[in-house]
């Protein structure tokens, strides 16, 4: 086990240095569960790749424990991987598969097999150990994959977008299974995924990248409810995050935040916070998450200065909640989250209002949090 440290670690492609990685700089503790996350081409498999020794690094250092690693070959590197695609190979057993790496470091037979069985029994795979890839499911081909990166106890584990293949019962059930394995055995482990779900569920730290930079570094926790960005905000959350654009004007010594066709009363705290950055009479956005706009006529009667109408446009049922999308006279959009009961139809006019105190403010062009 071993902190990993990326140093200023650049990655340039082709005759024209297109930069897929953008001064990545990063500490990854001993024993921490950390998730890279971004849409794809953002760069998080180039990263981890340079990590592994699978792809040269253009600039920078990467440590593993107190050790610069750039030159090291991948072998040499005490690092354990599971591919997207699992690369088993087809013409051995699932023993033979577990015991490859083993095997080349030519450790004695009885060893082996003690590692192996050892492997198979935490990952429930016992019974598979003589039949080949071919003829078991894919669920139990990623517990091989996995079973063959814990075979032995390596510095990290680097997993790349593991569960992508599987169907969305079996990629929760290994996501539990993934995250048990690393509650039992500790080392160091970064996960790369598109998928935000298994990102928010899984790390102890989240790295939201995009077109090669970090956006954030965070616990799920803050990454959701403090973006440091539009990009990240968007980026998080299902459905994401609605943005509305307006300018905040001053109403009788409060801050408010106007729109064509609503005004909005703003907290104590976000109108200090917004005053300090001399936005006042300047265009801002908004942002409110789909579960922070209540249909409740209570809230709308006890927070008058935060209600918005609006024409419901279509809406979605996934069972525990629905998702109404409305949209605010021609130019804005907004979804909200609401339980089952609601029923509107579509077309309808709805007066919602929104939770102030969790709404964030982000400066319209450098699209970064303003309030917190």
């Amino acid at each position: 086990m071993a902190r990993i440290l990326f140093n200023h670690v650049y990655k340039r492609y082709g005759k024209y240095k297109e930069t897929a990685v953008n001064d990545f700089c990063l500490s990854v503790e001993d024993s921490e569960f950390l998730v890279f996350v971004g849409p794809s081409g953002c760069g998080k498999s180039t990263t981890l790749r340079m990590l592994a020794g699978l792809e040269d690094i253009s600039q920078g250092e990467i440590y593993i424990g107190d050790t610069i690693v750039n030159d090291y070959p991948p072998k040499d590197r005490d690092i354990s991987m599971v591919f997207q695609n699992y690369a088993l190979y087809p013409n051995m057993t699932v023993f033979e598969n577990i015991a490859f790496g083993l095997r080349l470091r030519k450790l004695p037979k009885h060893e082996i097999e003690l590692a192996v069985k050892h492997a198979a029994r935490v990952l429930e795979i016992e019974a598979l150990l003589h039949r080949k890839p071919q003829e078991i499911s894919g669920g139990q081909r990623q517990r091989v994959a996995l079973g063959r990166a814990i075979v032995r106890t390596p510095q990290a584990f680097l997993m790349d977008e593991p569960l992508s293949n599987l169907d969305a019962r079996l990629r929760l059930q290994m996501r539990t299974e993934i995250i048990a394995l690393h509650k039992k055995i500790g080392v160091t482990t970064i996960y790369v995924t598109h998928d935000q779900v298994e990102a928010m569920t899984m790390g102890d730290r989240v790295v939201v990248m995009n077109r090669g930079v970090i956006q954030q570094v965070d616990t799920p926790e803050v990454v959701y409810n403090r973006p440091v960005n539009m990009f990240v905000a968007n980026f998080i959350g299902n459905p994401p995050m609605n943005f509305i654009t307006g300018k905040l004007h001053e109403n009788g010594g409060v801050l408010e935040f106007h729109s064509s066709r609503f005004a909005l009363q703003l907290t104590d705290k976000q109108a200090s916070q917004l005053k300090e950055s001399k936005l006042v009479d300047r265009s801002v956005v908004l942002g409110i998450r789909p579960e922070h706009i209540s249909f409740e006529e209570i809230v709308l009667q006890a927070y008058p200065h935060s209600v918005i109408s609006g024409q419901l446009a279509f809406n979605e049922f996934i069972g525990s909640d629905r998702y109404y999308h409305m949209g605010i006279g021609m130019e804005q959009h907004l979804v909200a989250r609401a339980h089952p009961r609601y029923q509107f139809e579509d077309g309808m006019k709805v007066t919602v209002a929104l939770d102030m105190p969790k709404a964030l403010f982000f400066h319209k062009d450098t699209e970064m949090l303003l309030t917190d």
